[in-house]
């Protein structure tokens, strides 16, 4: 029974806490202990959000330390590249193909920076999903974070069934089918 190492990044609004409680949800069902952390940069739309969640036999610091991630989950290219370092050697990258200018971008201060992916691909196991694209397939836009979810699923040691159990519990009822869905594009991505 192995533990991991997860995080989650994104920007305000794009459902970085609903996914780690999907995953919290699912390690606590398949028996681990289980510690989730938040940390927020700038909480409002636009501002980075960090998700730490980590199981295994015996969790005892909530953190990850630089170089102990085993997956990253970025709903977006600049917060992957913003936050690789903290990825193991043959840690896994999971990004969607996505742009969200940030702040100092938007105001001109600072330029969105080319060739993220490609940097990162250098030095990372990185999977790109277009999972915004996707999601607009589905009709529902918002749950473009269960798709890259999907697609992270891949590396880690559950099965779809027990996601789907999990997804059903944690997502408000009226939007189970579609979560689900978007889960299932994600995981045969």
């Amino acid at each position: 029974m192995a533990g991991k190492n997860i995080m989650i990044v994104g920007v305000g609004g794009q459902g970085t806490l609903l996914t780690s409680r999907i995953l919290g949800g699912l390690a606590i069902s398949g028996g681990y202990d289980v510690k989730l952390s938040e940390v927020h940069g700038m909480a409002q739309r636009g501002g980075s959000v960090v998700t730490f969640v980590r199981y295994g036999e015996k969790v005892s610091e909530p953190i990850v330390e630089e170089g102990q991630a085993d997956v990253i989950i970025a709903f977006e290219r600049l917060e992957a590249l913003r936050y690789a370092h903290f990825l193991k050697k043959d840690g896994a990258l999971i990004v969607n193909d996505w742009r969200i200018d940030p702040m100092p971008v938007v105001i001109g201060a600072a330029k969105y920076p080319e060739g993220i992916l490609e940097s990162l691909k250098e030095r990372h196991k990185v999977y790109t999903v277009n999972a915004t694209e996707e999601s607009k397939k589905l009709g529902n836009p918002r749950v473009f974070n269960l798709i890259v979810l999907g697609a992270a699923a891949q590396h880690m040691d559950f099965t779809k069934e027990q996601w789907y159990e999990v997804i059903e519990k944690t997502v408000p009822p009226k939007t189970v089918d579609i979560n689900k869905k978007a889960f299932d594009v994600g995981y045969h991505l």
